[in-house]
Formats: structure tokens, C-alpha cells, sequence
């Protein structure tokens, strides 16, 4: 709560009342994105988001917050109602719903937008994830993946359990590996595509059932699941 606070207080000081405030917090977003380009803070994306509301809703926008006080308090009211989604996230989600809203989006709009987060990000949903990596062809690293992060939570669980244990043994554990992939990902961090293995190779030899079991509970107790 102390950190909210904080955030919230910052706010006051990157709202600007007049009409040229797209082009003034714009300008600010620009200079801090420059120190740290993967890791825009939740000031900077409420400033981004209502900046580029202002560019798109101009009438709109300054009919509803025309006002410098209001816009204020409107700004720590969405940081409060958003603080628990990433700021890349939000800023992506924003921009989705310019492109394809016509009024003035609401704090509901936004948060419906991130639900569907992962595709924001080129990243399939963790259902669909999870049944990628489990229908993948070998060799894995050659097959055609949707997103590199699917390819390494896969390999992270183990090829040979996904293909061989039950679905409430093993997705809690991809499920796992994923998502904090995904977090890099919505961090900004790029993924690198698998290397395809060299001609000649060989495939690995299966796993023993002991060994199946051995490594699967090692997984459980590494992740808490």
C-alpha cells in the first residue's frame, strides 16, 4: 500500500491541465523509456494511456477531464483500480482498444483487453500452450512454434512427461514454467527461437518409468506444486 501511495503522489506532478498535455507527457514517457526502454513503470503507462486517449478522443477526452483536477484524480483512480497488471501490458491494451473503439475506453474496457493479455503479445494462452507442447513433432527444436516461450516451457517440464503422464500430473508444472515466461516476456525481455538440431543427430533414449517418476516429482517440489 505504502508503494501505491507513493505512485499515486507522483502522478500529481506528470498531469498537465492544458491542451498540449499529449505532447508534454508524451515528451516525458519518451525521456524515461530512453533510461529504461523494457521497464516502463506504472506512472509511465497511466501518463501514455491518457496521452493517447487525449490524440484519439480529443473532444471526447477533454470533455471528460477537461478539468486539471479531475484528470488528477482520475489518473490515481485508474493506477489504484490497475496496479496488479504489468504496464506493458496496459499500454498494449490501450492501444488495441484505440484501434478498434470509438468512444472513450473505461477502466472495464482496459481490463478486459489484458485478459486476453497473452495475445497481445504474440503468446497463445496457457490451455492452448500446453496442448502445443504436448502435439509438437520431434525433433521439437525444429518444429514451427508459436512463440518461443511455448517451445521452452515444454523443455522445462520435459518432453518425455508431457508426451507420457496425465494431464492433472504434468499441466500444473508446464502451467508454471509458462507463465513465467510469459512475465519476461511482458517485461520486454526477447525469446530466442530454438535451434534446430544438426542432421545426423540421434534422438534421446526414453526415459525409465522410475526415472519418468524421479524427475517428476523433482519438478514438484522445485515449483510448489
Amino acid at each position: 500500500m505504502q508503494e501505491i501511495n507513493k505512485l499515486l503522489s507522483e502522478i500529481d506532478t506528470d498531469s498537465k491541465p492544458h491542451s498540449g498535455a499529449s505532447q508534454t507527457e508524451a515528451g516525458q514517457n519518451e525521456r524515461r523509456q530512453q533510461r529504461e526502454p523494457n521497464s516502463p513503470d506504472l506512472i509511465d503507462a497511466i501518463n501514455q494511456i491518457f496521452a493517447e486517449f487525449e490524440l484519439a478522443y480529443h473532444n471526447q477526452y477533454h470533455k471528460a477531464y477537461g478539468d486539471s483536477d479531475r484528470l488528477v484524480l482520475t489518473k490515481k483512480y485508474w493506477l489504484e483500480c490497475l496496479a496488479d497488471l504489468h504496464p506493458r501490458q496496459l499500454v498494449a491494451a490501450a492501444r488495441q482498444l484505440v484501434k478498434t473503439q470509438d468512444f472513450l475506453p473505461t477502466i472495464s474496457a482496459v481490463r478486459r483487453a489484458c485478459e486476453r493479455g497473452y495475445e497481445l503479445f504474440g503468446l497463445p494462452s496457457t490451455r492452448d500452450a500446453y496442448i502445443e507442447a504436448c502435439r509438437a513433432p520431434a525433433p521439437k527444436s525444429a518444429y514451427q512454434w508459436s512463440h518461443p516461450a511455448v517451445y521452452r516451457a515444454g523443455k522445462a517440464t520435459d518432453w518425455f512427461l508431457l508426451a507420457s503422464e496425465p494431464e492433472e500430473k504434468v499441466f500444473p508444472v508446464f502451467s508454471r514454467y509458462y507463465q513465467q515466461l510469459c512475465d519476461r516476456v511482458l517485461r520486454g525481455e526477447k525469446l530466442d527461437d530454438p535451434v534446430p538440431p544438426a542432421l545426423g543427430s540421434s534422438p534421446d533414449k526414453p526415459l525409465s518409468f522410475a526415472e519418468r517418476e524421479r524427475r517428476l516429482a523433482a519438478l514438484r517440489d522445485k515449483l510448489d506444486v
